[in-house]
């Protein structure tokens, strides 16, 4: 959990009260110098009464949560919730805020907010703090960072406010967590299997594996999906199931379908009489994760497969 119990303070003015003092004291053989003095010093004693009896404090502040609204495979938007407390009697500015995102000492992100708003007075309020990381770019400035795993992150927050004769205050913030760097399930189409055939209607089922290359599981929502024969789409659908997929694991799926044969090309008639046949699947996958939801694009281009007669061993998934 972040902390603010020692914040830096920048004081107003730009004179030491000790040079002010040596120099008043250079113009008492003038005759003013001693009263200028004792004026400063009521003028000092005023305000710091006056400060005590209106009650100006240091405000505080916590990162009070971090969520990531979105992610993909390109990028995660992550949004930082800092709350600040400000005890005073009036409102204060929120002059800058600074912010840093790294992973093991390696920069992800950092920028600046300026003008982030006004604390009200003797109140609360919490300041969401947008950033986003762009995966590619963290890829390619950092090798070792591979797809599919899950990366440590420390946020660092610097709050600039400006509070009324404290002057101007910097409170350090920090959280750590873990986020993804995704990588795209791998989906085959290991058989076809054929149940009725006509030339006006064929029926058949859809043999697809899907494999999780990523180091967190997947709990799979809907699957989208397209598939051609050679340069016939034959089968296009949107299906609501739900399955599980473990990380680095591997779940199959049985996907009803039908088509018209005398619709279609060469391509649907060699799978038909028992030839391999090139295909192409692509289509997405709406999944839950650890992180949040996630549409995650599947795609296989230039894969190899026949039809399988209804008495063929369903155990036998050659391609």
């Amino acid at each position: 959990m972040s902390s603010s119990e020692n914040p830096t303070v920048t004081e107003r003015g730009s004179k030491d009260r000790r040079d002010d003092k040596h120099e008043d004291g250079d113009k008492k053989e003038g005759g003013g110098g001693g009263f200028i003095e004792k004026v400063k010093d009521f003028i000092h004693d005023i305000g710091e009464k006056i400060e005590e009896a209106v009650g100006f404090g240091k405000p505080s502040a916590d990162v009070s949560g971090i969520h990531i609204p979105h992610i993909s495979l390109h990028r995660a938007d992550l949004v930082v919730d800092v709350l600040i407390k400000n005890p005073n009697p009036v409102p204060i500015p929120l002059v800058d805020i600074d912010y840093l995102i790294d992973s093991d000492g390696r920069k992800l992100v950092s920028g600046i907010i300026p003008d982030a708003g006004t604390i009200h007075a003797h109140g609360e309020e919490t300041v969401k703090i947008p950033i986003s990381l762009v995966f590619d770019d963290i890829k390619s400035t950092y090798k070792d960072i591979q797809p599919g795993s899950i990366i440590p992150y420390l946020v660092r927050v610097v709050l600039l406010v400006d509070v009324p004769i404290i002057g101007r205050i910097k409170i350090p913030l920090q959280k750590s967590g873990e986020i993804p760097v995704p990588y795209k399930p791998d989906v085959d189409v290991e058989k076809i299997k054929f149940h009725h055939f006509s030339f006006e209607e064929t029926t058949a089922t859809l043999h697809i594996k899907l494999e999780n290359k990523n180091d967190f599981d997947l709990g799979l929502n809907m699957l989208e999906y397209e598939m051609w024969l050679g340069d016939d789409s034959i089968a296009s659908a949107e299906l609501t199931q739900t399955a599980k997929i473990e990380k680095q694991g591997i779940t199959r799926m049985q996907i009803p379908f039908s088509f018209r044969p005398k619709d279609f090309g060469s391509a649907v008639w060699d799978m038909i009489r028992g030839r391999g046949t090139g295909y192409t699947i692509k289509g997405k996958i709406d999944v839950d994760t650890p992180f949040g939801n996630m549409k995650l694009p599947i795609s296989k281009e230039g894969g190899t497969t026949r039809i399988k007669k209804d008495e063929d061993d369903d155990d036998d998934d050659d391609n």
